[in-house]
């Protein structure tokens, strides 16, 4: 017969680390490196991406993630960082310091700026850090589909649902599997 008063601790104490465990943000480092994080990988609110002379590309479509704003503390030496964000996200990078060249290369995000009419419902992501000679590029839409397509990881993937007779999820992870 189980114990009511232990069980219970046990939860309350489960339930402790695994929100302990989200307020510790997921750490990313590509030195020489190419890092893909891509479909449902995660359910954290806060990314360390560190990178020298390597490329990170971050899937944050996932419906995993938590609602609201999503912050990526950036600390980048001639690397580069593509994020894969689904239409409608707004993202902020007024909190990066530049020394060199770089930037942040955002089509529809400079469409949002020029108009002044932020999605209201969309997700935010802030990035915060330090880039020296680097950038930032943001995928959306079809574009961001077609990254994450061109990848081993969707290729594993498609292989995996075919064996288990479910759809990919690598492209598009609002799909279920």
């Amino acid at each position: 017969m189980p114990n009511n008063t232990t069980d219970s601790a046990l939860t309350r104490g489960l339930t402790g680390a695994v929100a302990e465990a989200a307020a510790e943000p997921v750490r990313l480092h590509a030195d020489h490196d190419a890092l893909k994080r891509l479909g449902n990988w995660t359910t954290a609110d806060r990314f360390e991406v560190r990178a020298r002379r390597g490329s990170v590309v971050l899937d944050l479509r996932s419906p995993q993630l938590p609602a609201g704003e999503l912050v990526v503390d950036l600390d980048l030496e001639r690397a580069m960082v593509k994020l894969l964000v689904p239409d409608g996200t707004v993202v902020e990078y007024e909190d990066v310091a530049w020394t060199g060249s770089g930037k942040v290369k955002d089509g529809v995000g400079r469409q949002y700026a020029r108009t002044g009419e932020y999605p209201e419902d969309g997700r935010r992501v802030r990035l915060t850090g330090r880039i020296h000679n680097g950038e930032v590029r943001v995928a959306r839409g079809g574009v961001a589909i077609l990254a994450a397509m061109f990848s081993r990881e969707y290729v594993e993937d498609v292989k995996r649902a075919h064996r288990e007779g479910t759809v990919p999820t690598v492209d598009d992870p609002t799909r279920t599997a």
